[in-house]
């Protein structure tokens, strides 16, 4: 009778073991499990820690509650200014409520992924190639909210979408360096240009402060000489003003006019003279000879 007992003891007891290894679990801190009894929703959701189901009868399911990074695969499209770009992305989503995650849709990662792709090229289409390079806060939002709304009701939450790379054609890029060259060409020149007025203004006032000085254009030219002898050339060019002519003329004495000496007038020739010089005759012209 004793070792009957012992035996049923020692059945049951074993039974039990089995039983409880059957039916333990255990939820992980990150993870919430889901409970279906026979196919249908068992009770709420169990949170972390040891758990008991009904063996052959309970199947718990264990959800991620941990912030998923997922990337989202280069979309081709063309902006709203026809260029053709190429773009890919990251999304960031988390579970907040585990039960929608496991019974409103069949496998929540592959719908917030193809969601995210399609939201992705909606929004290429819709915005202009500068949006897409320079207002990337802009577009993130939007695309985070075009994917939140259907996410919702699966459980998801969106927590952040980040356009990662913006890749463009060859004949773009150099287009954009062109562009930005030129830019920066004009930029240049309206800064040369700015300082040439700025310097003719600070001449001009100059040259208006040495026409009431002469004397300071003197100056000015050995302050000239004394910077140009500091370079150690072999050669020194001085440049000599007409202003500095026209002060030593000024400064130098006038000279005391004489009155010349009056020369006499030649006495005119003779018209006989005349004739016989403008013939080429040599010597005084011959008297004709008298008639009685």
């Amino acid at each position: 009778m004793v070792e009957a007992l012992v035996a049923t003891a020692v059945a049951v007891g074993s039974a039990g073991i089995v039983y409880v290894m059957a039916a333990a679990r255990v939820v992980k801190q990150y993870e919430r499990g889901v409970v279906f009894r026979l196919g249908k929703l068992r009770g709420s959701v169990r949170g972390p820690g040891f758990t008991l189901i009904l063996p052959f009868a309970d199947r718990l399911h264990k959800v991620n509650m941990q912030i998923v990074t997922m990337p989202v695969p280069a979309q081709d499209g063309i902006t709203r200014d026809n260029v053709t770009v190429r773009v890919d992305a990251v999304i960031y989503f988390k579970v907040v409520d585990p039960a929608d995650a496991v019974i409103q849709v069949e496998d929540y990662r592959f719908a917030v992924s193809q969601m995210a792709q399609t939201s992705l090229r909606s929004i290429i289409g819709k915005s202009d190639l500068d949006d897409l390079l320079s207002n990337r806060e802009k577009l993130n939002q939007g695309l985070e909210l075009m994917i939140d709304s259907p996410a919702m009701g699966w459980g998801v939450q969106i927590d952040r979408v980040e356009i990662k790379d913006v890749s463009l054609p060859e004949t773009m890029k150099r287009s954009m360096a062109r562009q930005a060259e030129a830019d920066r060409e004009r930029r240049a020149r309206v800064i040369n240009a700015d300082a040439e007025l700025q310097a003719s203004k600070k001449l001009a006032e100059a040259a208006g402060v040495m026409s009431q000085q002469p004397a300071a254009l003197q100056l000015r030219l050995l302050q000239t000489v004394v910077a140009v002898a500091a370079e150690k050339n072999s050669t020194l060019v001085l440049p000599f003003p007409v202003e500095l002519l026209r002060f030593l003329e000024r400064a130098a004495p006038l000279p005391t006019t004489a009155e010349a000496p009056t020369a006499k007038a030649p006495a005119p020739e003779a018209p006989g003279a005349q004739a016989h010089s403008e013939l080429g005759m040599e010597g005084p012209p011959e008297e004709p000879p008298s008639i009685p």
